[in-house]
Order: C-alpha cells, then sequence, then structure tokens
C-alpha cells in the first residue's frame, strides 16, 4: 500500500503521466531531458529490469539490489511512512509560512524576510494517503526549525484534506530529520539511473 501510494503521489506531485500498471510494478512516462521514464518495482524483477535500459530511464527498487552497466546505482533512499499527526506549525518573526492546495497537491513555502524561498514541500493527497515531496531547506536558512514546520504545515492540510497516513522516500540527510518526527522505516529503496 505504501509504495502504490507513493508511485500515484509522485506523479501528481512531479506533474507526470498517471502511473501504468504493470505485472511487476509500476512505469511513469516523465518525459524530462534527464528523466524520460521510472519504473517502480515492490521487488527487483530481472527479466523486466535487463530488458530496460535506454538512455535516462530511472528505477526504484525496494530493497537493497545490486545492479551492473548500464544501471549507475545513486546514494540508499528510504520508503518512510507515519500516522499524521496535529501539531503546532510556527516559524521565527523574520519568515512566513503559505500553504495553498490546488486540487490533490498542497504546496507549502516559507519565505524569509526578503522574499526569498527559505523553505518549501509538497503533499500529493491519493486517498487516505499523503506522499510528502520535495522537502527543501536552503542552505542559509538551515538549523531553523523550518523543515519540521513545512512537515506540520503539510500533515495539517493532508489531515484536513481527510488523509490519514504520511508516505515519502527520504534521502539519507533527510532519513535523520523524517525519524525524528516519528517516521517509520518500510523499506531501503535502490534508484539507478541509465545513461544509455
Amino acid at each position: 500500500m505504501s509504495l502504490d501510494a507513493w508511485v500515484h503521489g509522485w506523479a501528481i506531485s512531479r506533474s507526470t503521466a498517471a502511473p501504468v500498471k504493470l505485472p511487476s510494478g509500476y512505469r511513469i512516462d516523465v518525459g524530462l531531458p534527464g528523466h524520460q521514464v521510472r519504473y517502480v518495482l515492490p521487488t527487483y524483477d530481472a527479466g523486466l529490469v535487463d530488458g530496460l535500459g535506454e538512455p535516462d530511464t530511472w528505477l526504484k527498487i525496494c530493497g537493497q539490489v545490486s545492479l551492473s552497466a548500464p544501471w549507475q546505482v545513486q546514494l540508499p533512499e528510504y520508503l518512510m511512512t507515519r500516522s499524521l499527526a496535529s501539531t503546532g506549525v510556527s516559524v521565527g518573526a523574520s519568515y512566513e509560512l503559505k500553504s495553498v492546495r490546488r486540487g490533490s497537491l498542497v504546496d507549502v513555502v516559507v519565505c524569509a524576510a526578503d522574499g526569498s524561498v527559505a523553505a518549501s514541500g509538497k503533499a500529493a493527497l491519493t486517498g487516505e494517503a499523503a506522499v510528502f515531496d520535495q522537502i527543501e531547506t536552503s542552505p542559509q536558512h538551515r538549523r531553523r526549525g523550518l523543515g519540521r514546520s513545512v512537515m506540520a504545515a503539510l500533515s495539517a492540510a493532508a489531515q484536513y484534506a481527510g488523509a490519514t497516513t504520511g508516505v515519502l522516500v527520504a534521502t539519507e540527510d533527510g532519513r535523520a530529520l523524517y525519524t525524528a518526527l516519528g517516521w517509520t522505516l518500510e523499506s531501503q529503496m535502490t534508484a539507478a539511473v541509465s545513461r544509455g
């Protein structure tokens, strides 16, 4: 359920075509330079993966998988979930937090006093799940709790929309923040790209 929700939410967040269900996972036609298509698999499927390899094809597979050329394995990532809970949302006096919902997507932006973006994130609503994506804090604004504020605002908006569970895929750096916020690890993810 978590991976299915993540796939659909990621497609909403990134404004791609809807995921196509395959016998062993999903294909998402992304259509961007450097990222033409993405395959997301709950387990490694050698028959499928060995037949891929067109340039700018991305893979995301649950578990730790060893892949050879033409695949370039990326840093480990982590599928994580959390029951959504209301917490207070606050930012310092020199920041302003804005939350906007458009259809199935919630955007949260924290602006600094000069109007620049200090932190931001998205949550895509997919039924009872909210898929958190692109959570970022600008380097000069880190260590001020802004990432926590973005996550709290996204959680509140997702709960208001009827979601009960949060789902995300974290980097190694992000995993520490999300663990501290009560998120639990569902699976390590192997990410890879073929450059042809």
